[in-house]
């Protein structure tokens, strides 16, 4: 009886985590599908076997960032609980996703120009969508501010967790996850 070929139902994400940290480390246009597959375990023609090209991977990183935060985003707004428990959830994800998923966030900020157009304008879309969520929350909370007034406080609280994944602060995870916390807090309710 010959063996029958399995499939690993796990390679796809060890390609998309290979990828994402060669990406983050060297930038899209060094690293090769042959790169990615190296570092997966497997060879490079492989890869294409999950993926159509490099472009299609890092569409996949970006999409599944983007519908994590959406997913947990949506989940804090119809939680029903009181506006101000929401945005401390907001901001409490925006900050884990920053501090444990940082190569996705380096991704995000350093190649989503990378991909072709179409794609770039759906990403931003979802990324308004999920902005929309922290500008609701927070006009609930803060009546006085206009809609420019707290997008901007929206924008600048993101950005500044966010850019906790563009450095090494060599500090315990948790401690700087309370300081972007209370940094986040401070662009909200100054």
């Amino acid at each position: 009886m010959a063996d029958l070929r399995t499939r690993d139902p796990d390679r796809r994400e060890r390609i998309l985590r290979a990828a994402a940290e060669l990406v983050a480390e060297r930038g899209f246009h060094a690293v090769s599908m042959a790169d990615i597959g190296a570092a997966s375990g497997i060879v490079g023609s492989g890869v294409y076997r999950h993926f159509e090209s490099k472009s299609a991977v890092l569409l996949a990183l970006l999409d599944e960032g983007m519908a994590r935060l959406l997913a947990t985003a949506a989940e804090a707004v119809g939680s029903g609980r009181p506006d101000t428990e929401v945005l401390d959830a907001l901001v409490r994800d925006q900050v884990r996703f920053a501090v444990d998923e940082s190569v996705l966030v380096r991704l995000w900020l350093r190649e989503v120009q990378t991909l072709p157009e179409g794609d770039q304008r759906r990403l931003r879309r979802l990324q308004r969508h999920y902005v929309e969520e922290w500008v609701h929350s927070l006009r609930e909370l803060r009546l006085e501010l206009s809609d420019a007034e707290a997008r901007a406080r929206v924008h600048v609280a993101i950005g500044a967790i966010q850019s906790a994944a563009t450095w090494n602060a060599g500090v315990p995870r948790d401690d700087l996850a309370a300081l972007l916390t209370q940094c986040a807090r401070r662009c909200l309710d100054a």
